[in-house]
C-alpha cells in the first residue's frame, strides 16, 4: 500500500474550503488536462455522504472509469471518499480541514494499492505515486485559487 500525505494552507474560511473540495464542478476544472468527466452519480454541484460519482478519463492510452463514494463526512472538518470500482485494488482519500486564525489547513491522506502483485508495487514506486501526488497538488492549487479569490462565488452560490 502506498500513502501520499499533503498539507496545504488556504487563506479562506474552512466552510468555503470544505465545500470547494467536494465540488464536482471544481474537480472537473482542476483535472481539465485529463479530459476527465463525471458520467454518472453526482455529476455537478456538491457531493455528500453516501453519494457516488463515476469519472471517465484517458490515462496511459486507455479510457478508464473510476467510481468513488463518500463514505464518511463531518462538515466542515473532514470527508472520506473510497473507491468502489476502478483499475486500483483499493483507494481511500481522506480530506481533513483545520480552522486556523488566518485561514484553513487542508490535509490530504491518500492510500492506494495497485493490482498485479510485485509488478503493481514496482509500478507504484516508479510512476503512479508521483502521478497521483502531482494530480492532488494541482487540484489543491485550483481549490486555493478559487477559495482565496472571488471565483468561488460562481460555484458555491
Amino acid at each position: 500500500m502506498c500513502t501520499i500525505h499533503l498539507t496545504t494552507f488556504i487563506a479562506a474560511p474552512i466552510e468555503r474550503v470544505f465545500d470547494l473540495s467536494r465540488s464536482i464542478s471544481l474537480h472537473k476544472i482542476s483535472s481539465a488536462h485529463t479530459n476527465k468527466e463525471a458520467i454518472s452519480g453526482i455529476t455537478s454541484g456538491l457531493i455528500n455522504k453516501n453519494e457516488t460519482v463515476t469519472w471517465k478519463a484517458k490515462h496511459l492510452f486507455k479510457i478508464r472509469y473510476f467510481t468513488t463514494r463518500i463514505s464518511e463526512m463531518q462538515s466542515p472538518n473532514f470527508f472520506i471518499d473510497e473507491m468502489q470500482k476502478s483499475d486500483f485494488k483499493s483507494l481511500k482519500h481522506e480530506h481533513h480541514f483545520k480552522k486556523i486564525d488566518n485561514g484553513t489547513i487542508m490535509i490530504d491522506i491518500l492510500n492506494f494499492e495497485s493490482p498485479y502483485g510485485i509488478i503493481g508495487k514496482w509500478f507504484n514506486r516508479i510512476y503512479l505515486k508521483n502521478l497521483l501526488q502531482k494530480f492532488i497538488v494541482q487540484r489543491n492549487i485550483v481549490i486555493k485559487d478559487y477559495a482565496e479569490t472571488g471565483k468561488w462565488k460562481a460555484l458555491l452560490n
